[in-house]
């Protein structure tokens, strides 16, 4: 983990959210699902978790929600990378990702990597999306069943309280065969960032509970109870 500064240097409008383009060290760039505590000098109490959504020279494009005392120019402090990401098999040919309940932005750092290993990409969310590479298949939530009995890797987004409604999307009854490997961000308040270990991000897992902020907020699917 590392502490530093970053810049602002572009805002950037992309599924109707606004993202920021932002300048740092390498040494402070999250991979896709870790998150960095970000603070400026205004009067919010609280960093703000902020998620890679793409790369760009000399940074990354973190995506929504931006402060809006965030404008280009404006130097932040840059705490992270935090917590565990995803994980993308180098087997996974066959790849979805599927944000049940938002912008499945925190996922779009994943389509590179998958595309460049040579895997087939479906990004399965109810959102507008804009500027996608041609080679993503975009599919409706409704299609989610039929996406994991395709995939042999998914990557899912959801927030913590909507975990039992993805899992009745997910088998609503049947008996779905699971693909090789699953991976979920669990949308969480993290204020600490592991520092203080409140438990206020705590999820509950088949061992008992783990925190967001260090263990996740990406989990194993097989992980969740």
């Amino acid at each position: 983990m590392y502490t530093g500064k970053g810049k602002v240097v572009e805002l950037i409008l992309r599924d109707g959210l606004r993202h920021a383009r932002l300048t740092c060290s390498e040494n402070l760039i999250p991979s896709p699902g870790q998150y960095l505590l970000a603070s400026d000098d205004s009067d919010s109490p609280l960093p703000v978790p902020i998620f890679y959504t793409d790369s760009a020279p000399q940074g990354f494009i973190a995506t929504s929600p931006v402060p809006d005392s965030w404008n280009p120019g404006r130097e932040i402090t840059l705490r992270g990378p935090l917590g565990r990401g995803f994980g993308l098999p180098s087997s996974a040919r066959r790849v979805g990702l599927a944000s049940l309940d938002g912008s499945p932005s925190r996922l779009h750092g994943l389509i590179r990597p998958a595309l460049k290993q040579n895997a087939a990409v479906a990004l399965i969310s109810d959102w507008r999306l804009d500027n996608l590479p041609d080679d993503v298949e975009v599919q409706p939530l409704s299609a989610l069943f039929e996406i994991i009995q395709w995939a042999d890797y998914v990557a899912f987004d959801a927030a913590r309280q909507n975990l039992s409604e993805l899992r009745e999307r997910l088998f609503n009854g049947k008996q779905a065969k699971f693909p090789f490997e699953a991976q979920i961000l669990v949308r969480t308040p993290v204020p600490c960032g592991g520092f203080a270990e409140c438990g206020v991000c705590a999820v509950t897992v088949k061992s008992g509970w783990q925190m967001a902020c260090k263990e996740g907020p990406v989990f194993d699917w097989i992980e969740l109870r």
